[in-house]
């Protein structure tokens, strides 16, 4: 009996969250918030958005399962006629899934102590199983959270073979999101095309502004008076992939460049479990090759 209320109460606390975009037309706020309430569920958030440049319009809601009279497996039927009227594009969530992360690396340890630490304190609802590198430097690091660790040494005659080891074995751990955390490698592009709008990569600056290896020395020989640092899911062209998440922060010619890479570093760890956990809350939505993000 208490397991069968356990049950209970944990279907209770379920939502429900559809992401759609459009051609904006007359009537689709109405329309879906119509369909939700003719099945009896619940919004408890709802955001929208019109891009009038291209008229484009998104929406994010959010509405609770208790006493939703569609099953989950029952929904893509029973919203068919409506997304077909309006011609949407449109995913559904529900806040009890667990997603799987798999986190890139190389030699740098701060974003991967970050997303790990956020995650064994709850901020995140997702599992960390595995870790991904080219080096062996931060097998520690992996063991310490619990983690699977592998690493594939990756140059340019085993590249492509050792890609294909990497897919398959994000295949075999149900990978549902790929975090670059400093994976000082070009990912391939069929890692990239089988986890489309599902890998992010933090860039080491404010995009776009010093490519390259060393972008804090290029920044303080120039002089900047700010830093930043920019994640972005991750395309066939290089850190030109949709915006998600950016941040600065203020220097100037007291700094030396030890202390400029501390700053940067901060941000970097900021900026990528800001955005990690945007994408886990079902908060974005792609179009084109710009990203809304409701707060």
């Amino acid at each position: 009996m208490e397991e069968k209320l356990k049950r209970k109460s944990d279907i209770e606390g379920v939502t429900a969250t559809l992401l759609l975009s459009c051609q904006d037309r007359k009537g689709i706020v109405a329309e879906v918030a119509d369909f939700i309430y003719r099945y009896n569920g619940n919004i408890v958030h709802a955001d929208q958005h019109t891009d009038k440049t291209q008229g484009i319009f998104l929406q994010r809601v959010e509405w609770e399962l208790k006493d939703f009279l569609i099953a989950r497996e029952e929904f893509a039927d029973a919203f068919r006629p409506l997304a077909r009227k309006f011609d949407l594009e449109w995913r559904l969530h529900f806040s009890d899934e667990v997603p799987r992360v798999a986190v890139f690396v190389s030699r740098q340890a701060h974003c991967m102590y970050d997303l790990f630490a956020r995650q064994r304190m709850g901020e995140f609802q997702a599992e960390f199983p595995l870790v991904i590198s080219n080096h062996e430097d931060l097998k520690p690091v992996a063991e310490q959270f619990g983690a699977g660790f592998h690493c594939y040494p990756i140059n340019p005659a085993t590249k492509a073979s050792q890609e294909q080891r990497i897919l398959q074995k994000l295949e075999e751990e149900r990978i549902d999101l790929v975090v670059l955390a400093r994976y000082m490698q070009i990912v391939g592009a069929n890692i990239v095309e089988r986890y489309q709008r599902r890998m992010i990569n933090i860039h080491h600056s404010f995009l776009p502004a010093f490519m390259g290896a060393k972008p804090y020395h290029q920044a303080y020989e120039r002089g900047v008076k700010l830093v930043g640092a920019t994640a972005h899911y991750v395309t066939e062209t290089l850190d030109q992939g949709p915006i998600i998440e950016q941040n600065v922060a203020r220097v100037s010619h007291r700094d030396s460049v030890e202390n400029i890479i501390l700053i940067g570093r901060d941000l970097e760890k900021v900026v990528l479990s800001r955005a990690v956990c945007l994408h886990l809350s079902h908060r974005i939505i792609v179009y084109g090759n710009k990203t809304i993000v409701f707060g």
